[in-house]
């Protein structure tokens, strides 16, 4: 119990260290120089060979903290930014972001660099999972990681949440699918296009067959993972040219996205590996190809052990997008891909536009719905996160127990108010994450209706709040809620707030449409009984004149306001009969 509850200090309190200071220590890096044979025949650098060496990167960052052998089970999305030449210079950063039981995520940063000009720019960024696996019988627990830096406190932070994502990637899309409005925007997109111009998919079908060999095994006998994506690659780029060959001479195509890999199982030397690729459709100037690799020895049935899907372009001479033929799927399983490859489609826009995106290129208010909401779940609490790892918090004011703290930037103001309450943690985050009770302690919530129960980790309100001056108008806001219980030892309790669009509720005569760009709590345990509780806040246009006052000095109603949720808190710190029979 004493190493427990130093990690919880530790993670807590952390005192983080100057980033050219420290050095990961399951941090590996690699460099390469791309010779003739590591290119494709446009002369730059074969995006399947930078997959091999991405994936022995990230192994060896991965053992060097399990300390044992590890497998890859997952690659996330990949964006390749740029190319890279012949001649060129890789260079391939990876480390632990963060360990659960028997599984972490290892981070993985390329970048390149011309030794003629000295210039240096970023190719792509990726997120691997690594199992680890011991040769004996015991079961694997892997040390957690302790971040040492503000970025390493954020990938650490966010690796929760992505690791909850990939966990439910499979559910999105079976409920897109499932989706009536979805369907109908399927059947209106497939009768507008002219089956005369469209190619058709068995045209582009491919299929190769390779055999494992020593030289493309790992040092655990395994067929390499990273040479398993780069055949993948391969084979993908061919179906890719067959549709171009036919509509579009001397084109050639530029993969630009991979979608999530899963690896199946695992594939041994003496296997004879079966790579299928087909172009399952494609939109204005991109096209996804799917493939799949499966494995067999002797007459045992194939082995599924791995499926992709890649996004390509065709780009002319200028690097504009060229647009591309429809094409012309065939019945049954060449409808459920091309109808799939839609919804991949819309689920990949959603991600990168809310997740990639950097917190100030987000809208404020992002049109919420059910296909999204993931995304808008992942970016609410990731942004929240980030704000409570800022290392630059000046103490503003204290009264009492209470403290506030401001950080100022050059588009925003954050705060954040700190107190500790006699209530143990989980009962504090269950009473403080209900808003539907917030207007019993804090005096800026005059209602707050549930509007949708997304799940029982997000709900979305609308609140109203005062005016601000004599004779204004009221504020209403419509804020997506998302609550995380602790992921590890450690961890805090989170509840996130963000605003969202909803098209049934738009601004109304009456109110003045508020927005909150980040806010939200984090509880800590400190004992058993006791819970440090911070409130944060990117303080926007509508915000701002609540609090204006507080941070200038001539007021004192945070503290008033946090007295009176530490209050309310203290009054329900044990469970009433009555509210545990209404909460089931």
């Amino acid at each position: 119990m004493a190493s427990e509850s130093s990690l919880k200090e530790s993670v807590q309190d952390l005192h983080l260290k100057d980033e050219g200071q420290h050095r990961n220590p399951s941090e590996v890096k690699m460099s390469q120089i791309v010779l003739p044979c590591h290119a494709n025949h446009c002369g730059e650098l074969s995006i399947g060979q930078l997959l091999k060496w991405m994936d022995c990167t990230a192994c060896l960052s991965a053992e060097r903290h399990a300390g044992c052998l590890c497998v890859t089970a997952s690659v996330d999305d990949i964006y390749f930014e740029h190319t890279i030449g012949v001649g060129q210079v890789v260079n391939i950063k990876a480390k632990v972001n963060r360990a659960f039981n028997s599984s972490m995520e290892v981070g993985i940063e390329v970048s390149c660099e011309d030794l003629y000009t000295g210039l240096h720019w970023s190719v792509c960024q990726a997120f691997a999972t690594f199992v680890a696996r011991r040769t004996g019988t015991n079961k694997v627990q892997l040390k957690q990681v302790v971040p040492c830096t503000y970025k390493e406190q954020v990938e650490h932070s966010l690796a929760a949440e992505r690791r909850r994502m990939r966990l439910i990637h499979h559910d999105i899309m079976q409920d897109l699918l499932s989706n009536q409005t979805f369907k109908r925007s399927i059947s209106e997109g497939a009768e507008s296009h002219d089956e005369e111009e469209a190619v058709s998919t068995e045209r582009t079908r491919v299929e190769s067959v390779e055999l494992v060999l020593p030289p493309h095994a790992n040092h655990q006998v395994n067929t390499f993972g990273g040479q398993i994506m780069a055949w993948m690659e391969n084979v993908a780029t061919i179906a890719a040219s067959s549709l171009l060959y036919s509509r579009l001479c001397n084109a050639h195509p530029t993969l630009r996205t991979i979608d999530m890999f899963y690896f199946r199982g695992p594939s041994q030397v003496g296997d004879r590996l079966i790579l299928k690729a087909i172009v399952n459709n494609t939109f204005k100037n991109s096209m996804e190809v799917g493939v799949c690799a499966e494995a067999y020895q002797g007459e045992e049935p194939l082995r599924h052990i791995n499926s992709a899907f890649m996004m390509f372009e065709v780009l002319d001479k200028n690097g504009r997008s060229r647009p591309l033929p429809p094409i012309n799927p065939e019945p049954l399983e060449g409808r459920r891909r091309y109808q799939e490859a839609l919804a991949r489609k819309k689920i990949r826009l959603d991600r990168k536009y809310i997740i990639s995106c950097k917190q100030t290129e987000v809208p404020l208010s992002v049109h919420w719905d059910p296909s999204n909401q993931v995304y808008l779940s992942y970016n609410n609490v990731s942004a929240l996160k980030m704000l409570a790892a800022k290392t630059n918090w000046v103490l503003s004011s204290k009264k009492k127990h209470v403290s506030l703290y401001t950080v100022e930037e050059s588009q925003s103001l954050c705060f954040r108010v700190e107190s500790e309450v006699d209530v143990p943690a989980h009962r504090a985050f269950t009473l403080v994450s209900d808003l539907s009770r917030r207007h019993e302690w804090d005096q800026h919530y005059t209602l707050c209706e549930l509007l949708i129960r997304v799940n029982e980790d997000d709900c979305i309100y609308r609140v109203v709040t005062p005016s601000v001056g004599e004779g204004g108008k009221v504020q209403d806001f419509i804020l997506l809620a998302s609550r995380r219980p602790p992921c590890d030892s450690g961890d805090p309790y989170v509840i996130a707030l963000r605003s969202v669009a909803l098209p049934t509720h738009p601004p109304t005569e009456g109110f003045n449409r508020g927005e909150v760009v980040c806010a939200g709590f984090t509880i800590y345990e400190v004992s058993k009984s006791v819970s440090k509780i911070s409130y944060y806040n990117q303080a926007s246009p509508g915000v701002l004149p609540y609090i204006s006052t507080d941070i200038a000095g001539l007021s004192s109603s945070f503290h008033s306001i946090f007295c009176a949720c530490s209050q309310y808190l203290l009054e329900n710190r044990v469970t009433s009969p009555v509210l545990a029979s209404a909460s089931l």
